[in-house]
């Protein structure tokens, strides 16, 4: 679960600071926003892995945030957890109706807190574990191992189909070559750097080897200078 990143939304900084460094401890990043008008647009900018989020905020309450992720097919499928003084059974219930992951009544104790967050994500994890991605016309499904540029079959090898998989579920996120090579290689594997870069070209070459299509996926997959790579939608 390291290097998830949990975005705190809390309007009082004495618990966004005490949460952000139980998270640290835990081996979590931690972004953070004080109202729901600021988390909106850190989810938007930032993609966090979790949203910790609080009921009672300025400029709309948390379930009001919660019921717009959901509805956003960009982030319906981002964990949330409540993280609220209200306690009341109802209040529970309305968390749980709109779609949150789970419900953690203040005070709190950080134990509890970080084991919560790890078993949401665990869950996250493995829904999206065999779903078919998909991003514009590029289409992956894990379960049959196809993958599809507007409906034309793409060939690429074992490795860049996880290369390309990875990239896919953690969209306009900057990972480093060690990084990648953990996620896609496993930390007991030893990799020269420039093999990364190899399997980035390879990756590069297969997504645009379908012609005349709308989008040019190969500069999908971004070189961060100094920092690594990463699969956006957006423009350098």
């Amino acid at each position: 679960m390291s290097e998830s990143t949990v975005l705190i939304v809390d309007d009082e900084a004495a618990i966004r600071d005490m949460v952000g460094i139980t998270l640290d401890l835990a081996g979590f990043g931690s972004i953070s926003a004080a109202d729901a008008h600021e988390a909106h647009i850190s989810v938007i900018d930032n993609k966090p892995d979790l949203v910790l989020l609080d009921w009672m905020l300025p400029g709309g309450s948390g379930i009001e945030l919660a019921r717009r992720l959901r509805r956003d097919e960009i982030t319906a499928n981002i964990p949330i957890i409540m993280l609220t003084a209200k306690a009341t059974e109802d209040n529970k219930v309305q968390g749980l109706s709109e779609g949150v992951d789970d419900y953690i009544t203040k005070p709190f104790s950080p134990r509890e807190l970080v084991a919560r967050i790890k078993t949401v994500l665990r869950r996250a994890n493995g829904r999206q574990k065999d779903k078919a991605l998909q991003v514009f016309d590029l289409l992956l499904d894990p379960t049959s191992h196809r993958i599809s540029i507007e409906d034309k079959p793409l060939e690429m090898g074992p490795t860049e189909f996880r290369l390309l998989k990875f990239f896919m579920l953690n969209q306009e996120k900057v990972f480093s070559r060690d990084h990648i090579q953990d996620a896609v290689w496993g930390g007991n594997v030893y990799l020269e750097e420039r093999t990364i870069d190899v399997h980035i070209r390879r990756l590069r070459k297969a997504l645009s080897s379908i012609e005349n299509t709308a989008i040019d996926y190969a500069k999908l997959v971004q070189t961060v200078r100094g920092a690594g790579y990463r699969f956006s939608v957006r423009p350098h």
